[in-house]
């Protein structure tokens, strides 16, 4: 390993570590967001190109990193930027930064994440090598297993980073719809009482179904596609 990947390497593990030491992630959970949703709803209105570049950095480097925090993230820029920004915003983010990790798993990591990962790792290039893009199209769209496990395995597979990219964009799509939406409910809330809202109530039903309904039209597809 040169220098360079070293150097990286450390700034990575710096990262990450100091995301744990310092706990950063009490400030991505629900209660907090929602404890600060108001401040958060003042700071984009007065500076709005910052708080939009900043929310960005934080997304992207939240993913390329691994560590927790997505999703709620994903439930505050729905609420923060409303549904269509939001979807654009964490959508391209969310895209940016699983490629990274996935960039710095293949470059990097590869020794760790074989080890980490390796019981899974043959099946996932199998199907690959199988199906090609339309096996991460699967993954992306069923989430079997956590994403950022497949940006770790996919590092480590042949499929161009070009590829990944894009795949990873249209198959997260539909789920990052669903959380940006849920998330523009839970803005609306401003008593227990909220929860019971119809549109509410709507979106969390949609997180629950979306997983089954997607299968179905996975299955369907793989079976016009003779790959069953």
């Amino acid at each position: 390993m040169n220098a360079r990947k070293v150097a990286l390497l450390i700034i990575i593990a710096a990262l990450v570590a100091a995301y744990f030491a310092l706990d950063l992630g009490r400030f991505l959970t629900l209660e907090s967001v929602k404890a600060q949703q108001a401040a958060f709803a003042a700071l984009y209105a007065e500076h709005t190109v910052g708080v939009v570049a900043a929310y960005f950095i934080v997304y992207v480097v939240l993913v390329a990193l691994s560590v927790p925090g997505a999703t709620v993230m994903s439930l505050l820029g729905g609420g923060l930027f409303g549904f269509w920004m939001g979807l654009v915003i964490i959508s391209f983010a969310s895209t940016i930064g699983a490629t990274l990790a996935t960039a710095v798993a293949r470059f990097i990591l590869r020794d760790w994440v074989q080890g980490r990962f390796g019981d899974r790792l043959a099946a996932v290039n199998r199907g690959v090598e199988r199906e090609g893009a339309f096996y991460l199209f699967t993954m992306r769209l069923i989430p079997a297993f956590p994403f950022f496990a497949i940006n770790l395995a996919m590092g480590l597979t042949r499929m161009p980073l070009s590829t990944y990219y894009w795949v990873s964009q249209v198959g997260m799509l539909p789920g990052t719809m669903v959380y940006v939406n849920a998330g523009r409910e839970l803005a609306g809330i401003e008593s227990l009482s909220g929860i019971l809202s119809p549109s509410l109530v709507a979106s969390f039903a949609a997180l629950g179904l979306f997983p089954l309904v997607a299968r179905r039209v996975i299955v369907f597809v793989r079976a016009r596609r003779g790959l069953s």
